[in-house]
């Protein structure tokens, strides 16, 4: 038997992205958003409310960029998403956030945080909060690569379970993707 909860975000896995901006005196600015997903080839669509010192850094520059939040930054990507820019300027620094310039778009890169999407804005809708951006580029720190590919088990992301209220580990390989299924065929 199922036990309905009504019209909830219980999506899993929920990534934890942590979104960085440059605000209008280059000051940078870092929040934890979890209501996102990739929505297409090279797009990504946040829900980021319009009352955050991030959405009106983004309508003004036009960019940002995406990091995926990690187990050994747990604290940091906490810290951004329960303390608003608008309130504490300098949250990127005490979060111990380090800016590495981006060469694709006018936002920074978090250095602790090893992989990241560069984005431009396509959209930002006051309705829905709903912001769109186009990637123009991923990147990744050489320490969490094996191969020259993204290793999740070094990268170590983590997830946001809206149920539970709790971040929760996903580096373990279950499987593999298109092969797998070939079992059943």
């Amino acid at each position: 038997m199922r036990k309905n909860f009504g019209a909830k975000p219980l999506a899993y896995p929920m990534p934890v992205f942590i979104i960085a901006t440059y605000d209008a005196d280059g000051v940078p600015n870092a929040m934890n958003a979890a209501w996102g997903g990739i929505c297409g080839d090279i797009r990504v669509c946040i829900c980021v409310d319009r009352s955050h010192k991030t959405t009106a850094n983004v309508l003004a520059r036009k960019a940002f960029t995406v990091s995926m939040g990690t187990e050994d930054q747990e604290v940091a990507c906490d810290y951004v998403g329960i303390v608003s820019g608008n309130s504490v300027p300098d949250k990127f620094a005490k979060a111990g956030f380090h800016v590495e310039k981006s060469e694709n778009v006018d936002a920074p890169l978090i250095k602790e945080l090893p992989v990241a999407l560069e984005c431009k804005l396509i959209s930002y809708d006051n309705d829905t909060e709903m912001m769109v951006g186009e990637i123009v580029n991923a990147c990744a720190d050489e320490s969490v690569l094996t191969d020259g590919k993204i290793d999740i088990a070094k990268l170590k992301p983590i997830i946001y379970d809206t149920s539970g209220h709790n971040y929760c580990a996903i580096s373990k390989n279950v499987g593999k993707a298109f092969s797998d299924g070939k079992k059943l065929m």
